[in-house]
């Protein structure tokens, strides 16, 4: 993948990309030749159960125990992880926690100076496809892995969590005929000053606008629908502000927020609620991927086994979607789901985000929490 397929993620990029220039050097994936950690991957990856855990532990202890993990993933969350990872195994993580896009503007930026900062990388789809096809990642196998559902698979990164985009409702000002049974019913105007929309979400009106297409619909028809569910809407910034926003009952229904900070409120006692599920489901996998340039490849190896095991139960407990339950099953089992489209992303993003912007016009903006 070319570097300018990465102009979509935003200006900020792109100057990375113009200060940076050139593909990455050879010690961070832009050569043919096996890095030392990619031996490593190859070593160890055909193995199972004590031997390989047992080799891994050997080889991480001669790296001297330490493992660095750039991730987007949410700081209270990793702050449980991190702990429980480091007792068990006795490996000091230094993490570097940012939005997604930073991690992908580090990630580039120290590729291109020949710098091998992460072993780990653990962000959103789209940087990960975008870092994939830069050439940065080793191969990874595993047990684990291969449960991973394989209409999320990916090859050279692996699905560890699962952002489901589904709509929520005030349990208080939502019942009977109000409670959405499909996606076209938020274009009925019984939603029209009770419905909110998301400011950032143009991959999920990328995927449903797909999906209507292969439902049949023609574009002015799909167009027609949009309008019809933004006019009267409130469109939010931010999906954890717009669910706080949801539980006080500042509006009624959320168009599409993420499953788990739905069950967070609905756990915490706020009168919320998305079930049963508006199918198909929309999801977007995240997840983690083992670096060419690794100083500690063992235990990025050992973090990466443990993550889609004993990690993925510790997800769960945070209402977050694993990409594997604990009991080895696919979590989106019995599901419709429509997959967001990472490469589309990347490829169409601009195009889509202005569409979607443009969309979003016909709606109230609320100020930015």
């Amino acid at each position: 993948m070319s570097r300018s397929k990465l102009i979509g993620f935003g200006a900020a990029t792109i100057l990375l990309l113009s200060a940076c220039g050139g593909a990455p050097t050879s010690g961070s994936g832009g050569s043919d030749k096996e890095t030392k950690a990619e031996a490593v991957y190859a070593e160890v990856g055909p193995l199972t159960g004590d031997a390989r855990h047992d080799r891994l532990v050997e080889l991480a202890e001669e790296e001297g125990n330490a493992l660095s993990i750039y991730t987007s993933l949410n700081a209270e969350v990793l702050d449980t992880l991190v702990p429980i990872f480091e007792k068990e195994t006795g490996i000091k993580v230094k993490a570097y926690r940012a939005e997604s896009s930073t991690v992908l503007q580090r990630v580039l930026q120290e590729s291109s100076a020949n710098f091998a900062g992460a072993d780990v990388v653990e962000s959103n789809s789209r940087e990960m496809v975008a870092i994939a096809g830069e050439g940065l990642f080793g191969d990874y196998e595993s047990d684990q892995r291969a449960k991973v559902n394989k209409d999320f698979q990916q090859d050279l990164w692996t699905p560890s969590r699962l952002n489901i985009f589904a709509p929520a409702w005030n349990t208080d000002k939502v019942k009977g005929d109000l409670i959405p049974k499909t996606w076209a019913d938020l274009a009925d105007p019984k939603y029209d000053g009770i419905l909110s929309l998301e400011l950032g979400d143009f991959d999920w009106y990328m995927a449903l606008y797909g999906y209507f297409q292969d439902e049949g619909m023609e574009d002015k028809d799909i167009d027609k629908l949009f309008k019809d569910m933004v006019e009267g809407s409130k469109v939010a910034s931010g999906h954890s502000g717009q669910t706080e926003l949801l539980s006080a009952g500042e509006f009624a229904v959320v168009a599409s927020p993420f499953t788990y900070l739905t069950a967070q409120a609905r756990n915490s006692g706020a009168p919320v609620d998305d079930q049963p599920f508006v199918e198909p489901i929309i999801v977007r996998a995240n997840g983690a991927g083992l670096t060419k340039s690794s100083k500690h490849p063992a235990a990025a190896m050992l973090f990466m086994d443990w993550y889609l095991s004993d990690g993925q139960a510790l997800l769960l407990k945070e209402d977050l979607t694993p990409s594997i339950m604990p009991d080895g099953s696919d979590p989106l089992e019995g599901l419709t789901t429509i997959s967001v489209d990472s490469q589309q992303l990347i490829d169409e993003g601009d195009e889509w985000s202005k569409r979607y912007a443009e969309v979003l016009r016909g709606g109230e903006q609320l100020p930015k929490s």
